[in-house]
């Protein structure tokens, strides 16, 4: 039986190291990771997903896109033939933008936006206080670990710019009811997952390790 190729794309600033506690059954599925590429000077967000489905390297596969990541995958898939879209903790278009972004986008405040801190994480360290907050921190040094200054302004800015108003019907969304970066209340025609967060990728893996091979397959999810 051949195997159905699947692509996961991180997101914003993310390794796939947030991938690490995914797993698909080897039988039935093999597991590619795209990582993301310092863009080009003054690329759009089109030019930049037809670079980045060079990387596809089989028809008619799955991509899975986190966040950032789920919309990046829903631009590549205008120059590729796939057989599913999944998103997760991301947007099908920007009617589904919370408050905050549509205002940071009417102001051009996300251009205000700290990127330096992102950039040296482990100086925050030095600033925090509490167990929690730094566990946190561990987790932000190890899974984002794209620090470049022009991808970092180039993501945000296509981000908050993104100009998609019509959600494809076809793509499968997958959403945590507690996502403080896309919050529930503005997002439509979802698989809802109890008491995800943004980074459900990490703590609801058990959920998406159950339920990702039936949604690949079209079966009953739980």
């Amino acid at each position: 039986m051949n195997k159905i190729p699947v692509y996961f794309m991180p997101g914003l600033a993310a390794s796939t190291a947030i991938f690490e506690r995914i797993k698909l059954p080897e039988s039935e599925f093999e597991m590619f990771f795209l990582e993301w590429e310092i863009p080009n000077e003054k690329e759009s967000l089109q030019e930049y997903a037809k670079r980045m489905t060079q990387k596809i390297v089989h028809e008619n596969s799955v991509l899975i896109g986190v966040s950032f990541g789920g919309i990046l995958v829903q631009e590549m898939a205008k120059f590729i033939s796939t057989r599913k879209i999944i998103i997760i903790s991301s947007v099908k278009s920007n009617l589904e933008f919370p408050k905050r972004m549509v205002l940071a986008k009417r102001t051009k405040a996300y251009k205000l936006l700290p990127v330096s801190l992102v950039q040296n994480i482990e100086s925050l360290a030095k600033f925090s206080f509490g167990k929690k907050v730094n566990e946190r921190l561990k987790l932000y040094e190890k899974f984002l670990s794209v620090r470049d200054r022009r991808y970092l302004d180039w993501a945000i800015e296509q981000v908050i710019l993104w100009d998609r108003t019509d959600a494809d019907p076809d793509v499968i969304h997958v959403h945590g009811d507690t996502d403080d970066v896309f919050p529930i209340k503005y997002i439509e025609n979802c698989i809802v997952v109890s008491g995800g967060t943004h980074v459900m990728i990490l703590n609801k893996y058990r959920w998406l390790n159950s339920n990702l091979p039936k949604i690949i397959l079209g079966e009953k999810y739980v």
